[in-house]
């Protein structure tokens, strides 16, 4: 570690470990623990209830800039074509030269957000091919300034997290290459517009979307012995098969997007779903994409691949069927009594704590079963519910959290995105970049690391830099209505300068927890 300060050095010891705290008051609740964090010039909520209340009507799923974001589906079909390409002139330079295809298979991996590696495994591209990658990168970047500025200026700041909160719950990732076009729409128009809707159709609308059909490769399942396969076998049966029935997102689906890995489900019930979910694909690729057929999702349903057949999921029986089937089958899974348990544990956990209040749990489950998943509802219970109040803090704030609440707090608006993505990465939280399907954790043990404190206190360093400076301990006031604590305001007071004094704010316990 270089050489810092002996204030900010306490900073992060004391940001790392629990302390005497000052109780939380229902306004700081209302703004750190639902929402982003105070908004330079806001004023303290005097109903902190009434406050959240209204943000579910006040809330946009479709501002500006979401609505005035180019199409890129054509461009996903574009990309998936090259790469399926690259993947066969990979292949036919391995044969001629072994040591030549691994680098450009590495190449392909790394196009999320590593710097020099990417760099390197970009320079080995054939240009077709690199242009294609840099345009989807410029594109991704702008998505997640667009993520972030929402986040910073949005009147519904607790709807905001209620978003990302589904859009990890529905998690797909730029680590897979492909899907940089359709991230950010999959959030965008499969997550926001149901957010406050009904749970069965933000389930359809998240796992049909296409990014989820690239990110699991459910675009280029097959079934066994639907009409392409057979045709296929019978005009060149000594030719390599079709790469036949994916399981992967029938799997997720089952395990993490709604009944839970305890939910009760078999191998037996993963194949089915995994055959009636045969079909489903991206639109404008492959051979077979002409026969496809446009569905709702942003997805399209190709019969010729579809596994005929009727199916028996969970011990419920669905008749032959085209798109109707998975339809059908997500209808009933979003409504087993296994995902209201589900989904009401994540829900308490992400708003009470860490061990989720099993009162809370149970009030969740109770209402996601009586209103058949309406998500509006489950956000008021949240809102009403004692455990979401209490006065100690319950959750250490993930460092896309943090940062928001820095930005919000600190009055600056819209940092250059090329810098945001790099903020985002040095935190160790990109959007749309989790290592699993399970998401990014959602937990203290996560996020609290003294590594990961040090970049923190790194970055709150550089942006005191360029902030206002003047008035910290007002503002500090301010954006902890009555929970300021003594020792942050004497770590302030005791500051060499305005530039000092707001660099320990962004990593006052108080800015660390929510």
């Amino acid at each position: 570690m270089r050489h810092r300060a002996a204030p900010v050095c306490a900073a992060i010891r004391t940001a790392s470990h629990a302390r005497e705290f000052v109780p939380m008051t229902p306004a700081s609740i209302a703004i750190s623990r639902f929402g982003y964090g105070y908004a330079a010039g806001d004023t303290p909520p005097a109903d902190p209830r009434r406050f959240l209340l209204r943000q579910l009507e006040a809330f946009d799923p479709a501002p500006p800039a979401i609505a005035g974001r180019l199409g890129t589906r054509a461009k996903t079909s574009e990309m998936i074509e090259l790469l399926r390409r690259l993947r066969q002139d990979t292949r036919a330079l391995a044969a001629m030269e072994p040591g030549g295809a691994p680098a450009m298979a590495e190449g392909m991996a790394g196009t999320a957000m590593a710097d020099n590696p990417r760099a390197a495994a970009l320079a080995a591209l054939p240009p077709e091919y690199r242009e294609k990658l840099m345009e989807a990168r410029r594109v991704l970047v702008e998505d997640i300034a667009v993520r972030v500025d929402l986040a910073v200026t949005s009147p519904a700041p607790m709807v905001e997290r209620l978003v990302h909160f589904w859009s990890n719950h529905f998690s797909v990732s730029v680590g897979k290459p492909g899907t940089q076009f359709e991230v950010a729409p999959h959030e965008f128009t499969a997550i926001r517009p149901h957010v406050l809707g009904r749970f069965s159709d933000m389930l359809k609308a998240a796992v049909l979307h296409p990014a989820m059909l690239l990110y699991l490769d459910q675009f280029q399942s097959i079934g066994p012995n639907a009409p392409f396969a057979q045709m296929r076998a019978r005009r060149n049966p000594d030719a390599p098969g079709p790469r036949g029935l994916n399981e992967n997102l029938a799997r997720e689906v089952l395990e993490l997007h709604t009944l839970g890995v305890d939910g009760g489900y078999t191998q037996a019930d993963v194949t089915e779903l995994a055959r009636a979910l045969t079909g489903w694909t991206v639109p404008g690729i492959g051979r077979a994409g002409r026969f496809a057929q446009a569905q709702a999702s942003g997805a399209a349903f190709v019969a010729p691949v579809h596994e005929p057949g009727a199916r028996q999921v969970l011990g419920r029986s669905y008749a032959t069927g085209g798109p109707e089937q998975a339809l059908a089958i997500l209808d009933d899974l979003a409504a087993h009594p296994a995902t209201a348990r589900h989904i009401a544990t994540k829900l308490a956990r992400h708003f009470a704590g860490d061990t989720p209040p099993p009162a809370l749990v149970a009030r969740l489950e109770a209402d996601f079963v009586k209103t058949g998943g309406d998500l509006a509802s489950l956000a008021r219970v949240l809102i009403a519910a004692p455990e979401t109040w209490t006065s100690a803090p319950v959750k250490f704030r993930t460092p896309f959290e943090w940062l928001v609440a820095t930005l919000r707090l600190t009055g600056i608006e819209r940092p250059p995105p090329q810098r945001l993505v790099a903020a985002l990465t040095q935190l160790g939280q990109v959007p749309w970049a989790a290592p699993s399907p399970a998401g990014y954790e959602d937990s203290a043990a996560a996020w609290a690391g003294p590594d990961a404190l040090v970049r923190r206190v790194e970055f709150a360093e550089r942006i005191a830099r360029g902030a206002p400076q003047e008035g910290v301990i007002a503002r500090a006031e301010a954006a902890f209505p009555g929970t300021l604590s003594e020792a942050t305001r004497t770590q302030l007071a005791r500051a060499e300068s305005g530039q000092q004094a707001l660099a320990l704010l962004l990593v006052s316990p108080e800015m660390m927890r929510r």
